[in-house]
């Protein structure tokens, strides 16, 4: 059975931590940088011949039968004359004289409990436990040491287990409920759909030989039960302990969540929580000001009491579950939804939990667990987000702003704020002038080392002054001067990933400075990423060509590969190719008026509800105030840019059964060309206007220098399978149930070249071709005619 692993610092902060929360101070994500330039520099300090640094301990515990390993890092070990020295390294801008007693409680813990397992695997009587505390504002190093015998500290092991036995018998507790209602659960539906079992299948296989699968299901498969239902049968067997359902959108989360209720109502009694934004999950009532915040006010003497209630009275912690517990008991949700993940069995969230250096789960993901496993919903998002997640841009003007709001505010700490802006803004004025002589833009292959310097420093002034509670007077600067804060640490962050796969891009334009580390290959932070679990399954409708996602998302050497037929009869969706409109740049006002012409021949051989997807809103623009104008008669919305989620909704309501028609103009890769489900006659056909090859750029055309050097297919990586797969999400639109009758139109003569045509997934391979107006309402009456019985409700 996979051990249940829990991290000494979590088992320290659960037991003995008590007090406010923090969440600027005290949240690693925000002070990594600074904390972990630190202990490097200390640990390189070190003389010793024999010192060992990061040293990896973890020891086993039984609870209720169930086994459980508690693992850490101790930062130094080392021997001497004396005997074996453990040594635990913590930051902090405030003096030593200034933590809470309760600070200094958990230093000592977490130090006392390395020195145990330390005694107790090398089989020594005692141990020097010393505790290095770094002032961040001062540089001060203070050093504290204590000689403890091997037996004082089992003994100080064995108190914190007893008060962390209650919830490990909790974990076991749930897990045994779990457990028993897996082996009793059957597949939630009295069938499995076409390709649903084979999908079922591969997954438990994947889980079984800890393997990465990629896996192309088309639309109808039922990607999420079918991946869900195995992954919690082999958690029930003990292959795994927790399963991250990861996706790139709210409403993907929304189906895994109706998955986890339908096997719920199946007799399956297993933990799931979804983790939602801080952003949006925080309460409109929370003061900005921790200090002033009775959410994050004694949270910790809240936390304990809060768990035991919303464990014991739930099983599916989605969003207003969170909210009405939190509520209740006085806590920050978005911390208190991450205190609650430790105890459940399926965590459903957003791909940065695990794949963003600056937000991943640290409780869960600082070392490997083979006990984790991960499921990716819509993978085809994630290369595009990974890149953006390991990109990070500096501005000029994020400073000249910032400058300029702290003017009313005064104060020794804000001077040392403003020279550090001031040292940004002149290193970046020489960075231009050096850099761009000939050119508004540069890229070049090495970071800008003098920047990294000066945006470090901002960071240290800016965690000095924050260490502090503002007075009322300054809390507005604080809200003021954080969002930069931020970015400079992103900024840092990015850089210490830095290599040959990143470009530095440097921008004057109007007179504005613009810095960014710009990512164009991901696929080893994403291998690393998943190397964290037991293994991955990644799926998607698209995942076409598969051996270009493998690549870019770090399974080319490593993976599996599975694509499934569509569960649907090809011959209910008519796929044609209008060859007779050429969409590239130069030819669109040309041949504006046979656009118009296709497009009006699709809707009038037969009503009902359309989209129109185009590669920009500037060509949607265009095309819709010609097609309006041709066909004013007509019901016609179009997608704008910005839209709110109000707007969003107002939009697709518009799509509904016996409703007038209505014919949609949307963008291709934006919000409704995937994710939406309009199923029968809400939705009959989509015309798709081009090849969706994304606007030509310099980010764009650098990707595609760094593929050609790398694999010869530069174009294909950086602008063609990128554009193709917003392609086949907005084809896939139109057929969502086996009852389902519905046209794609693909109005391109690119479409019909050998370079695009062998992209045709296979439920594409009987395309037809249209070269002029007649010819294509011919073929749209033609399948009409054939559909006609089933099309009583188009």
């Amino acid at each position: 059975m996979a051990n249940n692993r829990i991290g000494i610092r979590e088992f320290v902060e659960l037991t003995v931590r008590t007090g406010d929360l923090n969440p600027i101070t005290s949240n690693s994500n925000n002070t990594a940088i600074i904390g972990s330039q630190i202990h490097r520099k200390l640990q390189a300090a070190h003389r010793e011949s024999d010192y060992e640094k990061e040293v990896y301990l973890k020891t086993a515990v039984t609870v209720n039968d169930e086994d459980y390993q508690l693992e850490g890092r101790a930062d130094g070990v080392w021997t001497d004359d004396t005997g074996l020295t453990v040594e635990e390294i913590k930051t902090s801008a405030r003096p030593w004289e200034e933590a809470t007693q309760n600070t200094k409680d958990r230093y000592w813990a977490q130090a006392r409990i390395y020195g145990h397992l330390l005694c107790e695997q090398r089989h020594l009587d005692q141990a020097t436990i010393t505790l290095v505390y770094v002032q961040t504002s001062t540089d001060t190093v203070s050093r504290f040491s204590e000689v403890k015998s091997a037996a004082e500290l089992a003994d100080d092991f064995t108190d914190l287990l007893e008060e962390f036995r209650d919830w490990l018998k909790l974990r076991s507790d749930i897990i045994k409920r779990r457990n028993t209602s897996i082996d009793q659960l059957d597949f939630p539906f009295p069938q499995f759909r076409a390709g649903q079992h084979e999908l079922a299948a591969a997954v438990y296989k994947a889980i079984y030989s800890q393997a990465r699968l990629f896996v192309q299901a088309p639309t109808g498969t039922g990607k999420t039960i079918s991946a869900l239902f195995p992954t919690l049968k082999a958690m029930g067997t003990g292959l795994i302990q927790r399963a991250f359902y990861l996706t790139a959108k709210q409403s993907t989360r929304r189906v895994a969540e109706q998955a986890m209720a339908l096997m719920a109502q199946a007799g399956l009694t297993a933990k799931s929580i979804t983790l939602t934004a801080k952003d949006t999950i925080t309460f409109a009532d929370e003061p900005d000001d921790p200090s002033k915040n009775p959410y994050m006010l004694g949270y910790y003497d809240r936390l304990k009491p809060a768990l035991h209630d919303l464990l014991e009275h739930e099983d599916q912690l989605t969003r207003p579950v969170i909210e009405t517990y939190a509520r209740k008991h006085r806590l920050d949700p978005f911390e208190f939804s991450l205190d609650a993940s430790l105890f459940c069995d399926v965590i459903i969230c957003d791909y940065n939990y695990l794949f963003d250096p600056l937000v991943f789960l640290q409780r869960f993901f600082s070392e490997k667990d083979d006990s984790n496993f991960f499921l990716i919903d819509e993978a085809h998002n994630l290369v595009s987000r990974a890149r953006d997640m390991y990109t990070a841009a500096i501005t000029d003007q994020d400073f000249v702003q910032l400058k300029k709001a702290l003017t009313p505010y005064k104060g020794a700490p804000l001077t040392k704020v403003r020279r550090a802006m001031t040292r940004i803004l002149n290193t970046l004025d020489a960075t231009t002038s050096t850099l761009l002589t000939s050119q508004p833009t540069i890229f070049q292959d090495d970071p800008l080392d003098d920047l990294t310097a000066v945006l470090f420093r901002f960071t240290e002034v800016v965690h000095d002054w924050l260490s502090e509670p503002p007075t009322p007077a300054l809390q507005p600067a604080v809200d003021l001067v954080l969002p930069v804060f931020f970015l400079a640490n992103q900024y840092l962050r990015i850089g210490d990933f830095y290599d040959a796969t990143f470009k530095t891009e440097v921008t004057k334009e109007n007179g504005q400075i613009m810095v960014k580390e710009l990512c164009l290959d991901p696929s080893q932070f994403v291998d690393e990423a998943l190397k964290k679990g037991r293994g991955a399954v990644l799926f998607s409708a698209t995942l076409s060509p598969m051996a270009y996602f493998q690549k870019l998302l770090g399974g080319i050497d490593n993976s599996l590969a599975y694509t499934l037929p569509s569960p649907f009869d090809p011959a209910k969706q008519a796929v044609i190719v209008d060859a007779s409109v050429n969409t590239t740049y130069r030819r669109r006002t040309q041949d504006l008026p046979q656009l118009i012409a296709s497009l009006t021949t699709l809707v009038r051989t037969k009503s009902g509800n359309y989209l129109f997807f185009f590669p920009s809103y500037a060509y949607l623009k265009t095309a819709y105030e010609a097609f309006t104008a041709a066909n004013p008669d007509l019901r016609i919305c179009a997608q704008e840019n910005a839209m709110t989620e109000a707007d969003r909704q107002t939009f697709l309501d518009y799509f509904q059964t016996g409703s007038e028609p209505i014919i949609g103009f949307a963008v291709l890769g934006g919000i409704f060309a995937e994710g939406i489900d309009l199923k029968g006659s809400r939705l009959i056909g989509v015309a798709i206007i081009s090849v969706g090859l994304p606007g030509i750029n310099a980010e764009t055309d650098q990707l595609r220098a760094y593929f050609d050097r790398a694999n010869g297919q530069g174009f294909a990586y950086a602008y063609q399978l990128p554009g193709f797969n917003n392609v086949l999400q907005a084809g896939g639109r139109v057929i969502r149930g086996t009852k389902d009758v519905g046209v794609i139109l693909l109005i391109d003569e690119r479409f019909i070249t050998p370079r695009y045509a062998r992209l045709f997934p296979d439920h594409w391979t009987h395309a037809q071709v249209s070269y002029n107006p007649t010819q294509l309402a011919q073929l749209l009456t033609h399948f009409w005619e054939a559909h006609h019985e089933n099309t009583a409700h188009a």
